[in-house]
């Protein structure tokens, strides 16, 4: 079962993700444009899902989560985790 792709906002901190990441950062059109082609992607991430079971990580959550990993060179999503702590 494919689990959804809701944001939350603060996701298990204080401090709300939108005010982590400047206004202008790059990393912002980034985001919009990986945002549609991952939109555009949706029936086809659907059809690898069943309606059973139960719910996984959306894959749009980790293919953003991989891509910045890739962007900022980070080696492990541990580091990555890590490191979204101290930016």
């Amino acid at each position: 079962m494919r689990g959804t792709d809701e944001t939350s906002g603060s996701l298990f901190s204080y401090v709300d993700l939108e005010e982590r990441i400047p206004a202008r950062h790059p990393l912002r059109k980034i985001r919009r444009v990986v945002n549609e082609a991952l939109a555009s992607l949706d029936a086809e991430f659907e059809a690898l899902y069943t309606d059973f079971g139960r719910p996984s990580i959306a894959p749009e959550r980790l293919i953003r989560a991989s891509l910045i990993q890739i962007l900022f060179s980070v080696r492990s999503e541990r580091q990555l985790m890590e490191q979204m702590q101290y930016t």
